[in-house]
């Protein structure tokens, strides 16, 4: 078996190295989902014991050595390192955009160079305040606009840079968003078990390459965010009691207040005890906003509705698929009206014993209808479809990074969303018929036709 594993992984790699431009990219990208998918294949059929040492062995060792190397694709975790040293010296992260003057001080090298895809002139200025920025570049993101990310998230930046080495840059962070995405390995290996469904199925977040590069190389905070999620549901789907329905509704929360995409699982959680669920969710996210709120106000909610604007989700031109069939205009509605009615029918029809299962159908058909070209956003999918979700829906990973390459492809990048997220659509669709079939076909033969 390792050595049909080494053969899939070293021929898409060799060739890799003999390609440029955007040939090599689509082969390494198809050449590792490749080896997923048959590594995927082949690992519920091996022994028990052998089988989850792989798994465990893939699920630490793909996240941690895609960290070696610098972030690709992204350049989030720069924000990271930046609210995690912002805090430190005693400043609330939603105070100050990171060129702010009040900030000035904490600048070096590492994170403003002389030169930089992002870069501050003499006359920028904050667009939610208007006063001047100091000028410079750097290697955060958006330079001029508050940051984003929720606080518990602010609350891991900070505890990373207190246990950072001097001179350390960026590649804590890297480590520690590796160690999530391991934890959540072995996380599953355990909660599969205890459920009495089968541990080998964790080999499809452990070994998925999406992961690895999101977790390991560009340290996306969405590695802990969907660590406590599976936390969340494990503990909420065996709940008997108020007591565990409560602990499972603040791991919820606190996985919100990490990375807001979580909440997408929400509807499925609504079938046991919701009023205990959400009110304990409600007060862990409450519990860690109101320090913030006490000390900028509404400062508190970050750059989250510039970013919802930027992305063109305010104007309708982000929705990739809904744009098809109805004119920019009207898609927001249109997204709306389809979440809401997906969510209602997640909310009616799950199995509070196996809330993924619904809730891998809610964020699926979020991705399908956002289309975004982050792929990063498709963590939480992987590991609702490795506690026991559709395998169907993980094309749509595929679709994210396909939107997200779009212009090393020398594709326009709405055309890249259509095509990635419009077959993976044709996937979901597919295997839905197929299911029904099955179940039609189920009921036809009755035992008193058999003779």
């Amino acid at each position: 078996m390792l050595t049909q594993l080494t053969v899939l992984v070293a021929q898409p790699a060799g060739l890799v190295l003999r390609l440029g431009g955007p040939a090599r990219l689509v082969t390494f990208i198809g050449g590792s989902w490749l080896a997923y998918a048959v590594g995927a294949y082949l690992i519920p059929r091996l022994p028990m014991r052998a089988a989850v040492l792989l798994i465990v062995l893939g699920g630490i060792a793909l996240p941690l050595a895609a960290g070696f190397g610098p972030p690709r694709g992204s350049d989030d975790l720069y924000r990271y390192v930046w609210d995690g040293r912002v805090q430190a010296a005693g400043i609330d992260p939603y105070r100050y955009s990171p060129a702010a003057p009040e900030l000035a001080h904490l600048r070096e090298d590492f994170l403003w160079p002389e030169s930089s895809n992002w870069c501050v002139t003499s006359d920028t200025t904050d667009p939610g305040t208007g006063r001047p920025l100091t000028p410079g570049c750097t290697l955060i993101n958006r330079p001029a606009v508050h940051t984003i990310y929720p606080p518990v998230a602010q609350a891991l930046f900070l505890v990373i840079h207190h246990v950072s080495p001097a001179g350390s840059r960026h590649h804590p962070m890297q480590l520690a968003m590796a160690a999530f995405a391991a934890a959540t390995t072995v996380l599953l290996i355990v909660g599969l078990r205890s459920a009495g469904a089968d541990p080998r199925r964790a080999v499809l977040w452990a070994w998925c390459p999406l992961v690895a590069v999101e977790a390991g190389s560009n340290a996306h905070v969405d590695a802990a965010a969907v660590f406590m999620t599976g936390l969340s549901l494990l503990v909420l789907s065996r709940a008997r009691s108020r007591r565990p329905s409560a602990a499972g509704g603040v791991l919820f929360g606190l996985a919100i207040a990490t990375k807001l995409t979580p909440a997408l699982a929400a509807p499925a959680l609504l079938r046991r005890r919701p009023l205990i669920v959400f009110a304990a969710a409600a007060g862990a996210v409450a519990a860690v906003y109101l320090p913030h709120v006490l000390a900028v106000g509404p400062a508190a909610i970050g750059y989250l509705p510039g970013y919802l604007t930027e992305e063109g989700y305010t104007n309708g031109s982000r929705f990739a698929l809904l744009t098809v069939i109805v004119p920019k205009t009207w898609a927001g509605p249109l997204a709306v009206a389809t979440l809401v009615l997906v969510a209602v029918l997640v909310a009616r029809r799950t199995d509070p014993t196996r809330p993924w299962l619904a809730a891998a159908t809610m964020t699926g058909a979020a991705l399908l209808v956002a289309t975004p070209n982050y792929p990063w956003y498709a963590m939480l999918l992987v590991l609702l479809v490795a506690l026991g979700g559709r395998p169907d829906w993980l094309p749509l990973a595929v679709a994210g990074q396909l939107a997200q390459y779009a212009t090393n492809l020398n594709l326009d990048a709405t055309l890249a969303e259509r095509i990635g997220y419009g077959a993976a659509l044709a996937v979901v669709i597919a295997g839905a018929l197929r299911r029904a079939r099955a179940t039609t076909g189920d009921r036809a033969v009755q035992p008193d036709d058999i003779r």
